[in-house]
């Protein structure tokens, strides 16, 4: 691309977590080392998975592993044929990571062990501990495990993210994976508090959105998704790392609302990511009584008694009849899942 070789100087910093999806993790790790971008390193932080999915992603670095993409699916040219093996790597337990790892070392793949599973916010906060440790970054690139990615997906936001001095965090446009025109999010997402509302900016919408322009979208972002999230090492060195309080869900707000009036959100509407959207939901969930939706309406909850505490109590009703809306539904069918 034109923009290329003014950003060489840029570095990014990819990190995509991984909870016993290797297959998932592969898939998006053979489209992220399609990228045109001049100037990047991977870390894969593993939330001590039990399916042996770290083992499964040296040996996919190594060249002895490979997943086959349904010659039919229509992105399958984002991650197929498998890219040139092997992949240089190196693994790290959390605590050796978070010293930096070893400084001289400039893999293009760094694996690292977090030894439990942390949740979203706690498994990305150990890679970017390791990368400001480290202190060799412009960007981290905030990447689910259950994307593809275009291959000038960064170099748009990192060219979004310099037209935008202002800007702490740059959102992708993410399109459906199984349905590759089909909007999921443009960047991220509007609250209205007195509503207790989270609205995408567009959603359910076929791509090209015609009817919006990029500063139409940054100028009503409140938060990005977590899909997607390019953030300044000012940023992060400011604001510093995400909540680890909410395990699941609100992480995104809790970070965009910590930076408000400090840092604006940007949205590149060119970089593209197709989801596998509710695959990742299951990563953080744990077995037991602790549900994906305890989490949910329990961080419903949590997140507006620190931003919008005047508005709880319209929360914790909405929360409430959402609660008995779900049981409900869940007797009636075992099968449901959130929406």
């Amino acid at each position: 691309m034109e923009q290329a070789e003014t950003m060489s100087l840029k570095r990014v910093y990819i990190l995509i977590l991984n909870w016993n999806g290797w297959g998932d993790t592969i898939e998006c790790l053979e489209s992220v080392f399609r990228l045109d971008y001049p100037h990047f390193r991977v870390i894969v932080c593993d939330n001590a998975s039990g399916d042996g999915s770290i083992d499964k992603i040296t040996a996919w670095a190594e060249g002895r592993l490979n997943i086959n993409v349904p010659v039919t699916h229509q992105l399958r040219g984002l991650s197929f044929p498998p890219v040139s093996k092997p992949v240089g790597y190196v693994r790290y337990d959390r605590s050796a990571a978070e010293r930096g790892g070893d400084t001289s070392d400039e893999s293009d793949l760094v694996l690292i062990e977090t030894g439990a599973n942390l949740g979203f916010a706690g498994g990305n906060n150990v890679g970017l501990r390791y990368a400001l440790a480290r202190n060799d970054f412009d960007f981290a690139w905030l990447l689910n495990n259950d994307t593809v990615v275009r291959p000038d997906a960064i170099s748009f936001m990192v060219q979004r993210m310099e037209l935008r001095p202002g800007a702490g965090m740059c959102g992708s446009t993410v399109l459906l994976y199984n349905d590759p025109t089909m909007i999921w999010a443009l960047g991220g997402a509007t609250i209205k508090p007195w509503l207790a509302c989270f609205a995408g900016i567009v959603e359910r919408e076929r791509y090209p959105y015609l009817g919006m322009t990029e500063d139409d979208i940054e100028a009503k972002l409140d938060y990005l998704v977590g899909a997607s999230m390019l953030v300044s090492v000012a940023f992060i060195r400011n604001i510093g790392l995400m909540c680890e309080d909410y395990f699941l869900y609100f992480e995104e707000p809790d970070w965009a609302m910590r930076g408000r009036g400090r840092y604006t959100l940007a949205y590149a509407e060119k970089s593209i990511v197709h989801h596998k959207v509710g695959v990742s939901t299951a990563m953080y969930d744990t077995s037991g009584s602790s549900t994906a939706a305890s989490f949910l309406f329990r961080n419903y909850l949590r997140f507006t008694a620190r931003f919008f505490p005047f508005t709880l109590p319209i929360m914790a009703l909405k929360v409430f009849f959402k609660y008995i809306e779900y049981r409900y539904k869940k007797w009636r069918n075992p099968e449901t899942k959130l929406s």
